[in-house]
């Protein structure tokens, strides 16, 4: 589940922007260049980060590299939680098929209508969304029984009738294949003392 923190700044990066970068993220180096240098926010950014579990990331590598040189420049410790690429987990789970994070925003349904341009808080909360969906989707609750029931209080209608569990009977020879595939296995957990 998302945590709605955030944490978000500008700095001046040191150098001219190329104008490919400039391109797909629109910050020019005279925009950049009236911010702080990253060494005036590696404190917050270690503050923001103390206690993490895991820093997800598209293309983490690449990030993570940059944050650790920069981090280690202006004498601060480099990141101690786990790095999850959100691009190494797309390529396993859908092999051949386009990564970008504009593909799996596509792939996922995620609306991108917000972005013009690439950019850091943007792009952190789509990637939230698709890091949940490459989980497994967003399963706060399964319950969703007692959800159809809410739902239609809310709309005013008669909630839909629920029907009970059925009792499943095993037959004869269901029982004998699981007794025979029972005895095959070694040391179970539930004979361990």
């Amino acid at each position: 589940m998302p945590t709605g923190r955030e944490l978000h700044f500008y700095c001046d990066p040191e150098r001219d922007m190329p104008p490919e970068a400039e391109e797909i993220h629109g910050l020019t180096a005279e925009f950049l260049s009236r911010h702080e240098k990253f060494g005036h926010h590696a404190p917050g950014f270690q503050a923001f980060m103390a206690g993490a579990d895991a820093l997800v990331a598209h293309n983490a590598p690449f990030d993570v590299a940059f944050l650790n040189a920069e981090l280690t420049r202006h004498g601060q410790p480099i990141l101690a939680c786990e790095a999850i690429d959100t691009l190494q987990l797309a390529r396993r789970k859908f092999p051949g098929a386009p990564a970008s994070l504009d593909a799996l925003c596509r792939r996922f349904g995620i609306d991108t209508s917000e972005r013009t341009k690439h950019g850091a808080l943007i792009d952190t909360r789509l990637l939230a969304r698709v890091y949940l969906e490459l989980m497994g989707g967003q399963q706060p609750d399964l319950n969703l029984a007692a959800a159809a029931i809410a739902a239609s209080a809310i709309a005013g209608a008669v909630p839909p009738a629920i029907r009970p569990a059925r009792r499943y009977s095993l037959s004869e020879a269901e029982r004998a294949a699981h007794a025979a595939m029972l005895s095959e296995l070694k040391n179970p957990l539930w004979l361990a003392d």
